[in-house]
């Protein structure tokens, strides 16, 4: 278990702690020398058996309150010290708020120097104190009088933090790893050393860590989790990790960083949050209100938009937090907002979505997917998300905004009884629903276009993707629809989808006309064909007749138009594309000429241009200058690989389009 204290300035927080643990957290000089508690201190101490209980002691002076905020993110257990001499001031109003805006519902409240005050004096202040606690999430805290002097209540308070810690669920160390850093230190024989609280999951030593957002990669080399060396740190548990890696320094590592699992890398400046404002606010908060952020120990500014109305002192809304530089955070966080000069708290609330956008922000479409996304349990959120637009869920986003296992993932579409798409880049989920409207909505549109293009070969993928819903990515529709080919309820034809039974046929006149053609198409001159003008001279045909013809071959996917009056077999234009292929793979960079392609077809310059420039038209093809090189995400057109199978850029994160830093 975390305590964090909490309390106005000179209300012995430090001192209760002292007694509590022997340990003085005043570590700096200038602590000692001016009294007060300037920075954070920490102490431990076991109170249930071998469980060791952490103290997070927290500045009280109003200067200090970002450091505060700094050490009250992790805590699960709050020791609110009011002070019998002074009674409730306002850094204790204000200490109250933030807890209750994080959330945090265990806790105690000690009257220090409860030796200074006589027993009408203590009676008046608990009922003060309770007063001041009722409409907190603290609303059931015992209040117990204490005096690091004489000893009086130290037992009593002891005895109530053991039964706190008995009683704490331990985290679930099921989630990935994420460390929110408070310090950052060097120290001699180890190196560069970070601690802070384990937010989710758990970390060992060896484990490969990534500090965000700044993104250097490390390596864990050692472990001290609640202040004992250990193999392996978990959720809940303070630790300190010993770093190393390329960059990694006192220097290059500051509070507010995270360190966190390298699958949770993705950094975030824009994020739709559901905000509480205080009932002591003078003025509701509107359009571009600029404010402090703090999340964890980060701070930040922040430009503030309502996504209804503005939110008014004591009320709650949505609001898009505009950061000014990026955070590492998690969908469900808690963050506080406190005005620009630092003198008062304006509120706090929950991160809902990490990726929100710029444009259409306050649609009624954006709004209902705000709700769905801000249920807290992920399989909940799941179902919710699949049932609003766009009805689709890239899942390794899902995962990684909220620092979900892959069990955990696996868990929450189990709970959504989700149906997934897989490819090599990403995995998405539709409910089973749209699942079945999907593949019904693919039958109507080609169901239409047929009825309206009788002669035409089928719709093209591409327009096809664009008329069903949901709309999905060009790979992972590709993949829906093999699966659809596979249920034989519609045909892939390189770039072009059709029904079953529909089928575009020539006229026996036609076929036979094509069946004197198609001998010149194939054999050894296959790569090299007649023009339309020579098929029209060699067979006395009418050159119209034959281009006619040919074209509607076009349309049955028999040839290939390479160039104006130039057909190839489909066959054979699948053929030049593995060569294309294969010559690539066999030169430096995969950047070849056009003069190594004419020479593995054996075809003249100018053909073997023209060819290459039909690859380009495609997209098979990426042309520049004399240089040409393979794209592998089209190769799909003419019975080469999928475009998911080729591993790339878009693997990572930052290369989506969801990816907004």
């Amino acid at each position: 278990m975390i305590v964090g204290t909490a309390g106005h300035i000179d209300h012995g927080k430090t001192t209760l702690v002292k007694a509590l643990t022997g340990v003085d957290t005043d570590r700096l000089k200038e602590e000692k020398a001016r009294g007060i508690t300037i920075d954070l201190g920490f102490a431990y101490a076991r109170f249930a058996g071998e469980a060791v209980t952490g103290f997070v002691d927290v500045p009280g002076h109003e200067r200090f309150i970002h450091t505060m905020l700094a050490g009250a993110g992790g805590i699960d257990y709050a020791l609110l010290v009011v002070a019998a001499d002074d009674g409730i001031k306002p850094q204790t109003l204000e200490h109250l708020a933030i807890l209750d805006l994080l959330g945090i519902s265990r806790g105690l409240v000690a009257i220090t120097k409860a030796d200074l005050a006589n027993p009408a004096r203590l009676e008046g202040l608990t009922a003060e104190i309770r007063g001041m606690l009722s409409s907190t999430s603290l609303r059931e805290a015992e209040i117990l009088p204490v005096s690091a002097t004489t000893g009086q209540g130290i037992e009593l308070l002891k005895e109530r933090l053991a039964e706190a810690e008995g009683a704490t669920i331990a985290s679930s160390a099921d989630g990935r790893f994420r460390l929110a850093v408070d310090r950052c230190f060097t120290l001699s024989g180890a190196g560069t050393v970070v601690t802070g609280t384990v937010r989710s999951g758990s970390v060992g030593i060896g484990d490969q860590v990534v500090v965000s957002p700044s993104g250097l990669a490390a390596r864990i080399r050692s472990l001290h989790a609640q202040n004992q060396q250990a193999e392996r740190g978990f959720a809940g548990q303070r630790c300190a990790l010993n770093l190393a890696g390329e960059g990694i320094s006192k220097d290059a590592i500051t509070r507010g960083d995270m360190v966190v699992d390298r699958y949770l890398h993705a950094p975030a400046d824009r994020i739709d949050a559901e905000l509480s404002v205080l009932e002591s606010e003078p003025k509701p908060i509107g359009e571009w209100f600029s404010a402090r952020f703090h999340h964890g120990s980060a701070e930040a500014g922040v430009r503030i938009v309502p996504l209804e109305n503005p939110v008014p002192p004591g009320g709650s809304g949505r609001v898009q937090l505009v950061l000014d530089r990026p955070i590492a955070a998690a969908v469900g966080d808690r963050f506080i907002l406190r005005d620009v000069s630092a003198q008062r708290t304006i509120g706090g609330g929950r991160l809902v979505d990490l990726r929100a956008p710029l444009r259409k922000r306050r649609s009624s479409e954006r709004l209902g997917f705000l709700k769905a996304a801000s249920l807290p349990h992920a399989g909940g959120a799941l179902v919710a998300l699949l049932d609003v637009p766009p009805f689709l869920v890239e899942l390794d986003v899902f995962a990684r905004d909220r620092a979900l296992s892959e069990e955990e993932l696996q868990a929450a579409i189990s709970f959504a009884a989700a149906e997934v798409i897989e490819s090599a880049s990403a995995r998405y989920a539709l409910s089973a629903n749209k699942r079945a409207g999907f593949s019904d909505d693919i039958q109507r549109v080609l169901t239409a276009f047929h009825a309206e293009n009788p002669d035409l070969q089928g719709i093209g993928r591409e327009r096809l993707r664009l008329q069903v819903t949901p709309r999905l990515p060009a790979p992972a529709f590709l993949v829906t629809l093999r699966a659809e080919q596979v249920l034989g309820r519609l045909v892939l034809e390189g770039a072009f989808v059709r029904l079953p039974g529909h089928e575009v046929r020539l006229s026996d006149k036609e076929e036979a006309l094509y069946a004197q053609i198609l001998p010149h198409l194939e054999g050894e001159e296959r790569f090299r064909p007649p023009r339309v003008r020579d098929f029209s001279e060699m067979l006395g045909v009418d050159e119209r007749e034959v281009r006619r013809v040919l074209k509607l071959c076009v349309r049955l996917g028999r040839v290939d138009e390479i160039r104006h009056d130039h057909f190839f077999t489909r066959q054979a234009t699948a053929e030049m594309v593995e060569i294309i292929k294969d010559v690539a793979a066999n030169v430096e960079r995969g950047e070849f000429s056009a003069g190594l392609f004419r020479d593995r077809v054996n075809n003249g310059r100018k053909v073997a241009i023209e060819i290459l420039e039909f690859f380009d038209r495609q997209g098979v093809t990426l042309r520049r200058g004399d240089i040409r090189r393979v794209n592998p995400h089209r190769l799909d057109l003419y019975g080469g690989p999928a475009p998911e199978a080729v591993e790339g850029r878009d693997s990572s994160p930052v290369g989506r389009p969801d990816f907004k830093f």
